[in-house]
């Protein structure tokens, strides 16, 4: 059985190395680990007295192990979710912050079990999920990634610059797409004829 620090190396091997994209919202990231959240949680690593792109890139892999178990998995409460869905939620977590939590609150509401779509796994939330989960415990992995890459989807369909990260440059899934089919079941995975008519609208 995987730890939840087995599942925090996975993202970070994921997320890779060192970026600043212009085009990312999150701006310079390490590892995953944004300058945003360096600076929420004051990670001045070269000790100038601000934290900048320099410290981004001084972030070591250790360090964004350590960040996504405390402040993306045990500060949301990802531990309290069914163990089915832990792995992908926190991934999910990572890449898009309360995102993550709202599209399974979303999710479990269509199923049937309303949960207030807030972002937070409070008492209210991880009743419902549990119940989804009940209900369908051979589903629900499946049924969450699926709405992953959903809102993937829909992201790149409402933001042009976005593109890049669900398509690849040969016109094939990106990494967005790809990574939210490996928390799903291969009969569940587009197949590329249907990943190109999905964004044959993206010209």
């Amino acid at each position: 059985m995987q730890t939840v620090r087995d599942i925090a190396e996975e993202i970070v091997a994921r997320e890779g190395g060192f970026v600043n994209d212009p085009d990312d919202p999150g701006g310079a990231t390490n590892f995953g680990v944004t300058i945003h959240t360096m600076r929420a949680l004051g990670l001045d690593l070269d000790r100038d007295g601000r934290v900048t792109v320099a410290d981004v890139r001084l972030l070591t892999r250790a360090q964004a192990v350590d960040i996504f178990i405390e402040h993306y998995f045990v500060r949301p409460r990802i531990a309290q979710l069914p163990e089915a869905l832990q792995a992908s939620v926190f991934d999910m977590q990572v890449n898009a912050g309360a995102n993550a939590v709202k599209i399974l609150q979303r999710l479990v509401t269509q199923m049937g079990y309303p949960a207030t779509v807030d972002g937070v796994i409070g008492p209210a939330t991880i009743r419902a999920v549990k119940a989804a989960h009940d209900a369908a415990p051979g589903h629900i992995a499946d049924a969450y990634a699926i709405a992953r890459r959903n809102y993937y989807l829909r992201l790149a369909d409402a933001r042009p610059a976005s593109r890049k990260y669900a398509r690849s440059r040969a016109g094939g899934k990106g990494g967005w797409i790809r990574r939210a089919e490996e928390f799903m079941a291969q009969r569940y995975r587009m197949t590329e004829a249907q990943f190109a008519e999905r964004i044959a609208a993206w010209g």
